[in-house]
């Protein structure tokens, strides 16, 4: 019965688990995003162009229906508008061509992905520019067009109230430019996000900073589009949230919430982070914006919270790393392959960068084997040593303190383990399951910093941004830190996970047999 279990759980492994990790090696041109990540990135850009010069056409038309008679004018900024959501048509029609094509498996130029990608940032640029330009323009017209725009709300206000309002529930709010409106805006905005609306909720906080460029909800406004990407939680979705708070720390790196908005970008990266068997880049993506925070706000009160999370993801680096090491050693050098250098020199960067991982006596005993291989018993005396000090419970130590007997080399008598390097034991369900998911086992905040996940009305950091029109007070805002230029620390942190205890060991003065072979 037992036998039938594991029969069993091997093969829901291989049936889940393989399609993840194929999927996890499957990139696209030079970024690291696969084929179908890059269109739904793209996608999503192109919806919310296409919806923010609606509202705004929809807004002008009124005005410029009186002049039909009227030779057009290149200039005419509902002709400017009309050609711009022609552009974003006809891209957003080859898109779905390639998309389809991709869908099929069927063959296409991969260089039209990179020039579309251009095409849709050049195109999103004039975009915003021209929303910008024709918002004063917009505001002319939502006046004079008022009570016009008032009689139709209450010939449709019946029909429209019993189905939800549709798609024009936010037109008029969305397209005219009129003073006071952008509180409204990031108020509704906030709304939508909290319903899951999350393309609608990013429409509304576009039109603060397309249709007002001095509105106090800005910098926030483009802080909450970032937060509903990061709340919305799919794989396109990260991808976009990691930009968008890149984008915002770039306009606003001394803001109070700077080093919340880089947290987020590295959160962004772990939540689409693989198993250490599988593809690793967002770990290292991941490892690279955690340390740039750390130097960035060294003074920060997320400093806790940033190095816990860059144990997690050291730990998966460093599991990829030893994981490689085993298949050099094991599968190539023991079958008269080679393979042993290349064992080693991950071992080696192992040691080096990551002390606090979990199999580091495993690490120490494999990297002095090969050492030992190679006729140098002084540095696989060291590493023994180190073995036998920082891990004296562990299963290698017997094996190393033998080896070091034939070495010759003194075996240290005092230890001193390393508290930072303690290994986590998984159910074989636990372990199962996360084959199945793909996923690595990490701490992440899902939450974003304006907008909680399930947060309710007035419970949000955005609430406090309406109370105060805009501002967030310093006392109100929560872990912001109290250093914003970057100094050199002049005392070391006792409880930094990054130092080991006990490095230095003894080496051996006396000649050295010829070492035994080892099969870790």
């Amino acid at each position: 019965m037992k036998s039938r279990f594991l029969i069993l759980a091997v093969f829901c492994a291989l049936i889940f688990g393989l399609p993840n990790m194929s999927f996890a090696q499957k990139t696209g041109g030079q970024t690291e995003l696969s084929t179908g990540q890059r269109l739904d990135v793209m996608s999503s850009k192109l919806d919310l162009l296409r919806r923010s010069l609606s509202s705004a056409i929809k807004v002008m038309e009124d005005k410029s229906t009186d002049n039909k008679d009227k030779k057009t004018n290149a200039d005419d900024p509902v002709v400017r508008l009309k050609g711009l959501e022609k552009e974003v048509s006809s891209v957003t029609s080859e898109l779905n061509d390639i998309r389809t094509k991709n869908d099929k498996a069927e063959k296409f130029d991969p260089a039209a992905i990179d020039r579309l990608e251009g095409t849709v940032a050049e195109l999103n640029t004039r975009v915003e520019s021209t929303l910008q330009e024709t918002a004063g323009l917009r505001n002319t017209t939502a006046t004079a067009n008022a009570s016009a725009s008032s009689n139709k709300k209450k010939k449709k206000g019946k029909f429209f109230g019993l189905l939800g309002g549709g798609d024009d529930k936010y037109a008029d709010l969305t397209g005219a430019a009129v003073a006071g409106r952008d509180r409204v805006l990031f108020e509704e905005g906030a709304k939508e996000v909290r319903k899951g609306h999350h393309d609608t909720g990013r429409l509304l906080f576009s039109t603060i900073i397309n249709t007002y460029p001095d509105s106090p909800f800005l910098p926030l406004a483009k802080l909450a589009i970032a937060d509903s990407f990061f709340l919305e939680g799919t794989t396109s979705s990260l991808i976009q949230a990691a930009q968008a708070y890149q984008d915002w720390l770039t306009f606003f790196p001394t803001d109070p919430l700077a080093d919340d908005a880089s947290l987020k970008v590295a959160e962004a990266e772990m939540r689409q982070m693989g198993l250490s068997d599988r593809d690793i880049s967002h770990a290292r993506k991941a490892e690279q914006r955690l340390k740039v925070l750390l130097q960035q706000y060294p003074n920060s009160p997320l400093r806790p919270t940033v190095e816990a999370r860059l144990a997690e993801v050291q730990e998966n680096l460093a599991m990829h790393n030893l994981q490689v090491a085993r298949f050099y050693y094991d599968t190539r050098y023991l079958g008269h392959k080679g393979g042993l250098k290349g064992s080693q020199s991950r071992l080696k960067e192992i040691a080096d960068k990551y002390p606090c991982f979990s199999y580091n006596d495993e690490v120490f005993f494999r990297l002095a084997s090969t050492y030992q291989q190679e006729e140098e018993p002084d540095e696989a005396a060291r590493y023994y040593q180190k073995l036998v000090q920082e891990y004296p419970d562990s299963e290698y130590v017997e094996k190393a303190k033998d080896q070091l007997n034939i070495i010759g080399a003194p075996i240290p008598e005092k230890s001193t383990p390393n508290t930072c390097s303690k290994r986590q034991s998984q159910s074989f369900m636990g372990n199962l399951m996360q084959q199945v998911s793909g996923r690595a086992d990490v701490t992440v905040n899902k939450n974003g910093i304006l907008i909680s996940k399930d947060g309710k009305e007035g419970t949000d950091l955005i609430d406090e941004a309406l109370r105060y029109n805009g501002t967030l007070p310093a006392l109100t805002t929560p872990d912001a830190p109290t250093q914003r230029t970057v100094k050199p620390i002049t005392s070391t942190d006792p409880k930094s996970k990054n130092t080991t205890n006990g490095t230095a060991t003894p080496t051996a003065s006396t000649p050295a047999p010829t070492p035994a072979v080892i099969k870790p």
